[in-house]
């Protein structure tokens, strides 16, 4: 039996009194027709015109095809599609929802595409703090980075109780001789080493460093100009850092003391605290020959490397898995918990929160 098709079609907010339809009698055809959604999204927050805002354009108006809203468009919309690559867009430039999503469905020249090619894009990329000859689009790098911090704000219609900010530094490998490449024992290849700041899944903080560096280089200074910006916004709110051994740094951690921060660290196990953990991992181990399943326990000790400038609490996971023993530690200033219905004690309690990943994003206030 033929099929019965019903011919709706779906309209979105007109660009240059251009309508904007989604509909399924065929025509031009692009894959990516979904993105439009994409464009509702930053219609709501503003993220390309605020990020625009963020560039000086030295340019002669009357020369100009592609303007800088839409190139900033045109390349994050690039992005959150897949097309990371700039050479994707010689073949994007002519396609009408790419044009549409960066708000110009129509070159102005003849001899132009709606959009623009890899070249004129990368001319944007290689953009400077202060505009010269050529490039003469310059980037404010301080503006960029507020706008990340001034989103994950006004998200929120109050004020949050308590957030969690996560620090973490990663590979970003290269595949070919970029500027400040260096080989990476660690993740095995050419990389740089970015750093993020991340509060749940919102990034704040996306900071690009070579990879022949410590991991927690720079870390405390956007640390501190992160807890200012928020105790401007939100003078109550409570702030916890998280981060794994690389950001482990005793002046850190007394920066964090002095201004009433809290601080959940990994740290590198070693000789003294498995030392210090021997006997709760015996504990472990004789309750794992006994049942066959995993066994953990959970102590805390007063310790301090010897690069320290004091004791800090130490709350130690001894595990026993079918797969062998594994040792755990974080070094923390957070304060006890209340105690969990189940009967646990406080130490119990927190250190499951801990080690079990539910200390994540932001709580709002009952």
């Amino acid at each position: 039996m033929p099929t019965q098709c019903s011919a709706e079609q779906y309209e979105f907010s007109c660009v240059e009194r251009r309508r904007v339809v989604a509909a399924f009698d065929g025509g031009t055809v692009s894959s990516d027709a979904g993105a439009l959604l994409l464009k509702r999204a930053d219609e709501a927050i503003g993220l390309i015109d605020r990020l625009a805002s963020c560039f000086i354009d030295e340019r002669k108006p009357e020369w100009i095809e592609h303007t800088v809203r839409t190139l900033i468009g045109q390349r994050v919309f690039g992005i959150a599609l897949g097309y990371e690559d700039l050479s994707d867009h010689d073949h994007l430039r002519h396609d009408p929802v790419m044009a549409v999503l960066a708000g110009k469905p129509a070159a102005r020249r003849r001899d132009c595409a709606p959009l623009a090619g890899k070249s004129t894009l990368n001319r944007l990329e290689l953009s400077r703090p202060e505009p010269t000859r050529y490039p003469k689009i310059a980037d404010d790098p301080a503006a960029i980075e507020r706008l990340f911090v001034d989103l994950f704000l006004e998200a929120h219609k109050r004020a949050p109780e308590q957030i969690i900010l996560d620090l973490d530094a990663t590979d970003d490998p290269l595949h070919g001789h970029q500027e400040g490449r260096f080989f990476h024992g660690y993740y095995d290849c050419y990389c740089y080493l970015p750093l993020y700041v991340f509060c749940g899944d919102q990034l704040l903080v996306s900071y690009l460093r070579p990879s022949n560096i410590d991991p927690a280089l720079h870390a405390w200074a956007i640390l501190k100009l992160l807890v200012t910006r928020f105790r401007q916004a939100w003078p109550g709110v409570r702030i916890i850092v998280r981060g794994d051994s690389g950001f482990c740094r005793w002046k850190m951690m007394r920066w964090c003391e002095r201004h009433g921060v809290h601080y959940v660290l990994g740290i590198s196990r070693n000789p003294v605290l498995e030392r210090m953990s021997e006997g709760f991992m015996a504990l472990a181990e004789e309750a794992f020959l006994a049942t066959g399943t995993k066994q953990r326990n959970f102590h805390e000790v007063a310790y301090a490397a010897q690069t320290w400038d004091r004791e800090r609490r130490v709350i130690v996971k001894a595990e026993r898995l079918p797969e062998g023993r594994n040792l755990r530690c974080v070094v923390t200033n957070l304060e006890l918990v209340e105690p969990v219905d189940s009967g646990e004690g406080d130490l119990v309690a927190q250190a499951k929160r801990i080690f079990d990943g539910e200390l994540v994003g932001v709580e709002d206030i009952d």
